[in-house]
């Protein structure tokens, strides 16, 4: 007779067989940057996250190195928004200066930078827009290209385009390698799914659409066979890394995309799923636990990164349990 329970009878014996692990080294800890000065203020919609200016950057750097989490993705809030979202790709604009002063607190951090207009227009869509408000794929290209290359001058470790432009990664991967950063790698936002969990990062990052919705470039929540033509382009145009966005709804689609492609993959558990998690957490709904739970289920599925708002809970927790 088969029994199962034989292997679960102690913590010892659970830890033995365990088959999914998590590491700190698998986390990748997502920063909001802000223009001005001494400036550390919580994100209302997204409890225990903050905005951070440049100066203040120390703060969270200090905290990461402790945890050892040593991958963060940076998101810009610029001061001044326009129609081509000239800020992303100014020389010393709110993310070129944070990638300097981060490299320049702990060199050791890998510093990848999420590379979007969104942020950046005054509209808030993720790129150039025609007179009748559609998104031009191939001029938003263009810009996209010089928000790169501007990252890569101030130092970043890794580009993440996010836009979900067709070509964006082919585009991105000519102009780094024409201006001399051929060895600078590339996450895609592969899978990248118009959902409605990215409400609460919507207000952290001031980037909803002014109009409309991104369902245009963004991909359809019933489809799971596009996501494969998706992650397969961005692979054949030069991603390093290919990823799935959201998590916790799409673990199937994290699960054949590990099975098909020989990249390291990564999932992002975004901002809808943290808050939902924590406020469950918070209001004594769901045991702490649950956060342990939800992340081990996204590796489970075959991701091997997560980028997630709970990394530094979850490397205390590591570390309390080394």
């Amino acid at each position: 007779m088969y029994r199962g329970r034989r292997l679960r009878m102690t913590p010892a014996l659970r830890s033995l067989v365990k088959e999914t692990r998590l590491d700190v080294h698998d986390l990748i800890f997502p920063i909001f940057v802000v223009e001005g000065t001494g400036i550390k203020k919580e994100i209302a919609s997204l409890p225990g996250m903050y905005h951070y200016s440049v100066d203040r950057l120390n703060d969270i750097v200090e905290e990461m190195e402790k945890l050892h989490v040593m991958n963060c993705l940076l998101f810009g809030i610029p001061a001044h928004k326009d129609a081509c979202g000239s800020e992303a790709y100014r020389e010393d604009g709110v993310i070129q200066q944070a990638i300097r002063k981060i490299k320049k607190l702990c060199p050791e951090m890998v510093v990848i930078a999420d590379v979007c207009m969104c942020e950046y227009t005054d509209h808030g869509h993720c790129g150039i827009l025609d007179a009748a408000g559609n998104v031009q794929n191939d001029e938003t290209l263009l810009y996209l290209q010089k928000i790169a290359c501007s990252y890569a001058k101030a130092g970043v470790d890794m580009v993440a385009p996010s836009d979900m432009m067709d070509g964006h990664v082919e585009a991105l991967r000519f102009a780094l390698d024409e201006a001399g950063y051929e060895n600078l790698p590339i996450m895609g936002y592969s899978a990248k799914y118009a959902s409605g969990y990215y409400g609460p990062f919507r207000e952290a990052a001031h980037s909803a659409p002014g109009f409309g919705d991104r369902r245009s470039y963004q991909m359809d929540y019933a489809n799971g066979k596009e996501a494969m033509r998706e992650i397969r382009a961005d692979i054949e145009e030069g991603a390093d890394i290919i990823m799935v966005k959201p998590a916790m709804a799409y673990l199937d689609v994290i699960k054949e995309a590990s099975q098909c492609f020989a990249k390291p993959l990564a999932a992002y558990q975004v901002s809808g799923e943290y808050a939902m998690l924590k406020m469950a957490v918070d209001q004594g709904i769901m045991q702490n636990d649950i956060i342990m739970e939800s992340i081990t289920a996204i590796k489970r599925a075959g991701a091997d990164m997560v980028i997630t708002y709970f990394a530094l809970d979850i490397a205390r927790r590591l570390k309390e349990e080394r």
